[in-house]
């Protein structure tokens, strides 16, 4: 077979090599439910073209699938999104996001494993799906940072207003992002990576 002037990818992108400077990985999960934003989240903070396993959803989830009002949306993630960010020329994170529908939940925890925080991405039109990921996390020991996607038909709230029912700790930062903007992603990262920071400082973080 002749292969020649075939388009077949034989090896990652030049861009995608991990930077020689690099020292250190740290893997960080983005969860939340079905439709808050995480691949999207993934997608526009990525530095590499990000792995994603997103699957059309069709009539076979009826019933079975919740769509949380989110008529709008015609695909989901079925095993888990993937990308890097380098935060310094000596900081790696790779990303990992979480499957939204219940039905995959089995594979979160498995997604967890060595992961050092996460980020759990919330709609404010849907808040009550946000409780059982941080139960879960929390189970499992993973620090989290919450991060209120902004979408446009959304509600908006103070935040404090959001931390009380979210029933969050004094601890846990809160912040507003707009998962499709890189710089607001990159922001939130920033942010889960001071909070890892200081609970390593006080001896929290093991």
């Amino acid at each position: 077979m002749d292969f020649k002037g075939s388009d077949t990818i034989t090896g990652p992108r030049t861009e995608d090599h991990l930077p020689h400077t690099a020292q250190a990985a740290v893997k960080i999960v983005v969860v939340g439910g079905f439709g808050v934003g995480k691949t999207t989240m993934v997608g526009s903070v990525s530095e590499i073209r990000p792995l994603t396993t997103e699957e059309t959803m069709t009539q076979a989830g009826v019933g079975v699938d919740d769509d949380y009002g989110s008529r709008s949306k015609t695909a989901t993630t079925v095993a888990m999104d993937f990308g890097r960010i380098s935060i310094t020329d000596q900081l790696v994170l790779y990303l990992f996001g979480t499957p939204g529908q219940e039905r995959f939940w089995f594979l979160w925890s498995g997604l967890f494993e060595g992961a050092l925080g996460a980020v759990v991405l919330v709609d404010t039109r849907r808040l009550e799906v946000s409780f059982e990921v941080m139960d879960r996390l929390e189970e499992r020991g993973v620090p989290f940072i919450v991060a209120v996607n902004t979408f446009p038909d959304g509600p908006r709230y103070p935040l404090d207003d959001l931390r009380s029912a979210l029933d969050l700790g004094p601890d846990i930062p809160i912040v507003e992002c707009d998962a499709r903007r890189r710089a607001s992603s990159r922001d939130v990262l920033m942010t889960l990576m001071r909070f890892l920071h200081s609970l390593a400082t006080t001896g929290a973080l093991t």
